[in-house]
């Protein structure tokens, strides 16, 4: 894990030795239940640091401030980057959504493990939650790491931004043409691209891309649309 610590000093963040056992616990819990569910095809431990743990602590990057802030993660899968992003940020209150029951539970027993305080992991689509008051345009920032297109993926997220807070997808490879195709959705949902943050993660060859998207107007009652009509007929 000293090979995180030093990716982290390197991204801004200090990890002292009580984060850096509960990212230990994390990567033990995650290659156990991985044996009987998949969350990962990334098991070696250098791989997991790399392309899970420190790419989700890249968030730094992007110089947001942390304190008091409020983050939805998206899609959250195996807890990333909202897991990394509570140990590295305890300061942060952090709700981890995903549509997966048997994942929701694999992370509310990391949460408990590593007596997280602040962050919860709820089951649930997308969709869905979108609509509820509690949820509607009440996160500082919503990230995720999903392997979607940028216009599904700002239906999806900006509805929960708060006007005035940040949509921070998470991308890999040359992404202007999917910038280009996605403001038509990202303006109407009332967004705008901020910054491009593109970087290295720490010692690797590992080239990543967090977009800055600016929440500057409430989105329209009507989005997100019901499930599959996102991805099947995106905004244009």
């Amino acid at each position: 894990m000293e090979r995180l610590r030093k990716k982290a000093m390197q991204m801004g963040i200090v990890l002292d030795d009580t984060q850096i056992s509960q990212f230990q616990t994390y990567f033990e819990m995650l290659i156990e239940k991985n044996k009987v569910m998949n969350l990962t095809a990334i098991t070696e431990k250098e791989e997991v640091i790399d392309k899970h743990f420190a790419d989700s602590l890249a968030f730094a990057q992007t110089g947001l401030e942390t304190s008091g802030k409020r983050l939805l993660d998206l899609g959250t899968g195996a807890g990333f980057p909202g897991i990394p992003l509570k140990i590295a940020f305890p300061e942060m209150e952090i709700l981890l959504l995903d549509s997966l029951n048997k994942r929701v539970r694999f992370l509310q027993d990391v949460i408990r493990e590593l007596n997280l305080q602040g962050i919860d992991a709820v089951h649930g689509r997308a969709e869905d939650f979108a609509k509820q008051k509690a949820y509607r345009e009440n996160f500082d920032y919503v990230v995720s790491r999903a392997v979607a297109n940028l216009a599904v993926l700002s239906e999806y997220c900006l509805p929960y931004v708060s006007v005035g807070g940040y949509f921070l997808p998470y991308k890999s490879g040359d992404i202007q043409r999917e910038i280009d195709e996605s403001r038509k959705a990202v303006k109407i949902l009332g967004g705008s691209v901020e910054d491009v943050v593109s970087f290295e993660i720490p010692g690797t060859d590992i080239h990543r891309t967090i977009l800055k998207i600016r929440k500057k107007t409430a989105a329209p009652k009507r989005f997100p649309r019901k499930a599959g009509l996102p991805s099947k007929e995106p905004i244009r």
